[in-house]
């Protein structure tokens, strides 16, 4: 039961709507009245609400990338994944990734007294419908001037999935080697086969990962990581 004074509160908090302009500020009042909590974000001061969202197009994808990171995390201590959490970026931005990896110790993110990342992870993942999506526009320029080391978007109804590298303040597209992985630069043995994710061939984008993680430049990140 919601208590009368927690009911006259949040009445005189305007409603989040989507395209408002706000702060990061008055963003997180207004979220926080909400009385259940809808998937919302701060890109460029402009609020975007998501609509419910589809099996196929999203909640399958997603929960793929999350086995897939899950897996890697769980071999490489240090590393730390996280499953749509809201990012204190700047005063006007606050996204909430599909899923990110950072760096515990000496990375370019931190975990606030609230309990929120504040700076940028080394490695976001986007699931977007398809070229047209705001992920690959607004969000793709917020995360490039962040230094967002690596960027992930699974264009779903494009059946393509791009995979950005920082590269001298400019976002180039790592492409897969000879044998269809795309390595990432930032985590060391992590690999991805791209073919199988989006065949949804869960099984061997596992199988392949598992490769990455027994290379000797896993084994020394992981070593670094531990120090």
């Amino acid at each position: 039961m919601i208590a009368a004074n927690e009911i006259s509160t949040n009445l005189t908090i305007p409603r989040l709507e989507n395209g408002d302009k706000l702060t990061r500020t008055e963003f997180e009042r207004r979220y926080q009245a909400m009385p259940h909590h809808q998937k919302a974000e701060l890109i460029a001061g402009i609020v975007y609400m998501a609509s419910p969202l589809r099996f196929e197009s999203h909640a399958e994808p997603h929960a793929y990338v999350m086995g897939w990171l899950a897996t890697y995390q769980a071999a490489t201590p240090g590393v730390r994944l996280g499953d749509n959490p809201t990012v204190r970026l700047d005063a006007d931005n606050e996204p909430q990734p599909d899923a990110l990896l950072r760096i515990e110790t000496g990375g370019q993110s931190r975990i606030s007294e609230d309990d929120y990342i504040e700076g940028a992870p080394e490695l976001i993942v986007e699931i977007a419908a398809s070229t047209t999506s705001y992920d690959l526009h607004q969000k793709l320029t917020v995360y490039l001037r962040h230094q967002v080391q690596e960027y992930l978007v699974w264009r779903v109804y494009d059946h393509q999935f791009d995979w950005f590298r920082l590269n001298e303040g400019e976002y180039i597209q790592l492409e897969p080697n000879a044998d269809g992985i795309i390595c990432s630069q930032i985590f060391p043995g992590l690999w991805l086969d791209k073919a199988a994710l989006l065949a949804g061939n869960l099984a061997k984008v596992l199988a392949v990962l598992q490769g990455g993680l027994s290379t000797a430049e896993h084994q020394e990140f992981v070593g670094r990581m531990s120090v």
